[in-house]
């Protein structure tokens, strides 16, 4: 029998070791709600250490899948595993300390303050016998430094911007002090200077802290400028995956979403950047 050996391979050199999976995938997902299937065989997964944005047009799916990822959706059929052990396996406070999950219209008690908003993140690490902790008390420090919003801690949380609620809601999952961050939309209703402060805020969170976030985005212009990672969605599918400059031209733009256009370089940030066509300009 022929035993093949590397090109590369040399004597006494350690064998390769092949890369870890990723801690978060999704295989053969169909997910719906009552009647109504969302997506098919859907199988997806995250890498690790990255800022992954999943996008799409309305209606396609990017919300859903989230959901099913931090196990809120259950899948009719298919599975969700967390460092290889099926997401329904899992007890909801282990699953709470090693995912968090930031849904859209997030809504707090009225008057609730910014520091007891953000301590509430720390519900999934104390039990009957372990009530708050000195440990508690500095994650939540840390998570109001990383969002930014330690000078807010005493304000009520009614009194701030939508950009500074929107950072505190931030600090509240980041008090979870999970390796992975899921974020549903969390530039919507935001003017254009708050979107990229809570993007700029989502990169300083993995380059600095190594949290892998993954957040559903609606502009194709500030997916590809911040994150590494694209999941393109359609009609309840991933039709492209991989890196922005990778996945991201005018054919796959105009499938996905209807839209003529041209794929130029972003003359500040060298990501892909959509130019539209309108009817004057075809």
């Amino acid at each position: 029998m022929t035993t093949y050996t590397r090109p590369d391979a040399r004597a006494g050199a350690p064998a390769a070791v092949a890369p870890a999976p990723p801690r978060l995938t999704g295989t053969r997902l169909t997910l719906r709600y009552g009647d109504r299937t969302v997506t098919r065989d859907l199988d997806v997964a995250i890498p690790d250490g990255k800022v992954t944005a999943i996008v799409g047009p309305n209606a396609c799916g990017k919300s859903t899948l989230l959901r099913a990822l931090s196990r809120v959706l259950a899948p009719t059929s298919g599975v969700v595993r967390l460092d290889g052990t099926p997401l329904g396996d899992l007890g909801t406070k282990e699953v709470a300390r090693r995912i968090a999950l930031l849904p859209q219209g997030a809504e707090a008690p009225e008057g609730i303050t910014v520091a007891d908003l953000v301590g509430r993140g720390r519900f999934p690490h104390q039990t009957f016998f372990r009530p708050w902790s000195d440990a508690d008390a500095a994650a939540v420090r840390r998570a109001l430094d990383a969002a930014g919003v330690a000078d807010l801690a005493d304000r009520q949380l009614d009194e701030l911007s939508g950009g500074q609620r929107q950072r505190v809601w931030i600090a509240t999952v980041l008090a979870q002090d999970t390796p992975i961050l899921l974020l549903d939309e969390p530039t919507t209703f935001l003017d254009i200077g708050h979107q990229f402060e809570v993007l700029e805020l989502c990169r300083e969170l993995n380059e600095d802290h190594g949290v892998t976030v993954v957040a559903v985005l609606h502009d194709l212009q500030q997916a590809a400028r911040y994150a590494d990672h694209l999941v393109v969605m359609h009609d309840g599918a991933v039709v492209a995956e991989g890196g922005p400059s990778e996945v991201l031209d005018a054919a796959l733009v105009e499938r996905v979403f209807g839209l003529p256009c041209r794929v130029v370089p972003d003359p500040v940030a060298g990501t892909p950047m959509v130019v539209a066509l309108g009817r004057r300009t075809r």
